[in-house]
């Protein structure tokens, strides 16, 4: 009987664990679907503040590192504005080349997440950047972003 009940209590714990990794897969594939059109397509590409609003939390900062020990912060607002403006000079929202993404990771613990993407402008990596989203009542919004920029090649090197 003990073996019974012991094979039964495996049985219920194997479920419940692969019932919680196909839930964390749902939410990694809702992640990155929210980073592919408020952030890629959304600002990136079109400068469709609709997509941005979707997808960016209102209290959304870029953060950076200045000199010496400083910190810079650009809200979303500011880069949605310069991203309307950037677009009437070029054919997508920051250059004349299209944005795509490589997702490296998303990691998910309940209602947080971090993704690491590499940043493609016309299929030439010049980012690596970290987002990081909260799930709120009406879905998943990026709310930070900090990134390394890919040092430009100089001249005479492959």
């Amino acid at each position: 009987m003990k073996k019974l009940i012991l094979a039964a209590i495996c049985l219920i714990s194997a479920c419940s664990v692969s019932f919680a990794q196909d839930d964390v897969q749902k939410e990694k594939e809702l992640i990155k679907s929210v980073i592919q059109s408020a952030y890629v397509d959304g600002l990136c590409n079109n400068a469709d503040q609709e997509a941005v609003n979707k997808g960016f939390h209102p209290g959304f900062n870029l953060m950076g590192a200045g000199k010496g020990n400083t910190m810079w912060k650009y809200p979303i607002y500011n880069w949605i504005e310069n991203a309307k403006e950037s677009k009437e000079k070029h054919k997508y929202a920051f250059q004349d080349e299209f944005t795509t993404i490589k997702f490296l990771f998303v990691d998910v613990a309940g209602n947080v997440s971090t993704a690491k993407i590499e940043f493609y402008e016309g299929g030439k990596k010049k980012y690596i950047d970290y987002l990081s989203l909260i799930k709120f009542e009406d879905g998943w919004k990026i709310v930070s972003k900090i990134f390394y920029a890919i040092p430009k090649e100089k001249k005479g090197e492959a």
